[in-house]
């Protein structure tokens, strides 16, 4: 373990509960240390402020593993995992759902989605792969999976110069079935976005519920029909939805027939900004009266900020151009540099620019198993809205 040093008045962030020590508030940056080490934090005045581990080619050079001077237990890992799923069982996620989500449960650069029987673990730091093998010797123990997915494709990885490679261990299907709020869908884990699933959206899709019903319903980034379907089979008139990758339309439509509902819900390979001109100008076969528009994360990082705050601005106000009065927008945002008074902003400029008079129903985050640590915003990354036309 190496002592990293902070220059003069570095520690505040820290001390407020942050978890992050960028490489500019170091002093004496020691280059040569391996990517990953673990290492002891001091202020500048020598007093231990907390224990992680550093990487001096990376912006975030040191990751907190533990604030304080109470240095890191031998077993932590195994700790730090079975504190984070005792909280997950404490709330009713036991067989499907996030059970590490990185830094929230002290555990930065980790995450672990459980499909059952099936782990589905991302690593996303040279400091995390140094303790790859505690972290396996630590779920099998927990969890007992009959297989464990390493999927590590994560861009975050080439960024701390780790390789994009997959690994198995036991055995893992090409596809998984997830059972949620009485709603099965079936996923391509090895081969579908991010984990698999989208967890974070479950109370999100829970909370709609009562809004489905005989709606006429337009799915927009659909990926494997986790709102749509889920619409559908809770009474949605209608649901036609559309994903730009032909590997999440068909399971969208796996989804529906699994379900019984291939005659209400309909997937197609299209560009949903395409679907939101053709609304507009209501050259649709039907108009829809609830869009559900749930685009991928546009902010790579946060030179890219302004121009994606752009394109949440037009695809919401086209959304909300399309809608008639009475009509809904449930819409969403999936990047930790969208603060939510950001994403209201976005909502507040696509109302004004599309000319409708809008009302905020519901604001709301990602689910239970995705905890938001006070004192670092980083953590609330999803944001959603329910929207009505007036």
């Amino acid at each position: 373990m190496i002592d990293i040093k902070l220059k003069a008045r570095e520690e505040k962030r820290v001390s407020a509960g942050h978890l992050w020590i960028f490489s500019n508030e170091i002093e004496n940056l020691d280059k040569t240390a391996q990517p990953g080490t673990l290492c002891r934090v001091l202020s500048s005045d020598g007093r231990t402020v907390g224990h992680g581990y550093f990487n001096p080619a990376t912006l975030i050079a040191v990751r907190l593993l533990k604030r304080g001077p109470e240095p890191l237990e031998d077993d932590f890992i195994f700790e730090y995992i079975d504190n984070a799923y005792t909280y997950r069982k404490e709330i009713g996620i036991r067989k499907y759902g996030r059970m590490v989500y990185g830094e929230a449960d002290m555990l930065p650069g980790l995450v672990i989605d459980r499909y059952n029987d099936i782990l589905v673990i991302d690593i996303l730091t040279a400091g995390m792969e140094l303790l790859k093998d505690d972290i396996l010797k630590a779920v099998k123990k927990i969890f007992k999976p009959k297989g464990v997915l390493l999927r590590n494709d994560n861009s975050f990885r080439a960024m701390e110069n780790l390789p994009l490679k997959q690994e198995i261990i036991g055995t893992v299907p090409e596809t998984l079935t997830v059972e949620e709020n009485k709603v099965k869908y079936e996923i391509p884990v090895l081969d579908g976005q991010k984990t698999g699933f989208y967890f974070d959206q479950r109370e999100n899709r829970e909370f709609l519920k009562p809004y489905f019903k005989d709606k006429l319903v337009l799915d927009l980034y659909s990926y494997v029909g986790g709102f749509g379907v889920y619409a559908a089979a809770n009474g949605a008139a209608q649901v036609w939805g559309t994903d730009s990758s032909a590997l999440a339309v068909e399971y969208a439509n796996k989804n529906a027939e699994l379900n019984g509902v291939a005659d209400v819900a309909v997937y197609r390979r299209d560009d949903a900004e395409r679907i939101l001109s053709a609304m507009g100008k209501k050259e649709l076969p039907d108009q829809p009266d609830m869009v559900l528009l749930d685009p991928p994360p546009f902010v790579k990082n946060r030179k890219s900020l302004p121009q994606a705050i752009q394109l949440y601005v037009k695809l919401n106000r086209m959304a909300l151009e399309g809608l008639e009065p009475g009509g809904y927008l449930a819409t969403s945002s999936c990047s930790h540099h969208i603060t939510r008074e950001v994403f209201v902003d976005i909502i507040r400029q696509a109302a004004f620019k599309a000319g409708k008079r809008v009302v905020m129903l519901e604001l709301r985050g990602a689910a239970k198993d995705h905890p938001v640590l006070v004192g670092m915003p980083e953590t609330e990354y999803l944001h959603f809205a329910l929207l009505q036309v007036r």
